[in-house]
């Protein structure tokens, strides 16, 4: 019986990593578009994109990108992580310039289908942000203080969305030497 069971173990290992091998490269290209996708969602179109440039982001190593338009800077990428309800929140802050933010996206989230999930597709919590001028306006749920409004029910994930703008505003500061 022993026997059997390892020999079913060792077979059902052998296939799983068969897979991965098999579905490694895709696995990389498709995160490779996403993430070019994403980075393209959060920038002014047009502009020549430079390629990963390393960055601490809310004290978590990360990466940015400069989108440059006639040999100047027309907007910045800066990817951000912080805890939400159901684990990771990874955004991509578009900022201009300027210092406004001018779209975000997410990456992954871990979030409750339904509550926090909205993240991705509430229309008038992610739109709030577009245009969001961090030295005119503070980055935080209304509960907090701030001029966000939250998710109906995803306070949680509301205050990390908010956050991880607020972490990529102040790396984006830094890079700006501000």
């Amino acid at each position: 019986m022993v026997c059997c069971l390892g020999a079913v173990c060792l077979v059902c290992a052998a296939l799983l990593g068969g897979v991965y091998v098999l579905t490694e490269d895709a696995i990389v290209q498709t995160n490779a578009a996403l993430l070019r996708e994403s980075v393209g969602s959060v920038l002014p179109a047009g502009g020549t994109l430079s390629e990963a440039l390393p960055l601490e982001v809310g004290g978590t190593p990360s990466e940015y990108y400069v989108s440059t338009a006639d040999g100047a800077p027309a907007g910045y990428a800066v990817k951000s992580t912080v805890s939400g309800f159901g684990g990771p929140l990874v955004l991509m802050v578009g900022l201009t310039p300027e210092g406004k933010v001018y779209g975000t996206s997410v990456l992954s989230h871990a979030e409750t289908p339904g509550l926090g999930a909205k993240c991705t597709s509430d229309a008038a919590f992610i739109d709030q942000f577009k245009g969001f001028d961090p030295a005119v306006s503070r980055l935080a749920v209304r509960k907090d203080g701030g001029d966000v409004d939250a998710i109906t029910a995803s306070t949680i994930t509301s205050r990390a969305y908010a956050l991880a703008i607020a972490n990529a505003v102040a790396a984006f500061q830094n890079i700006k030497g501000e």
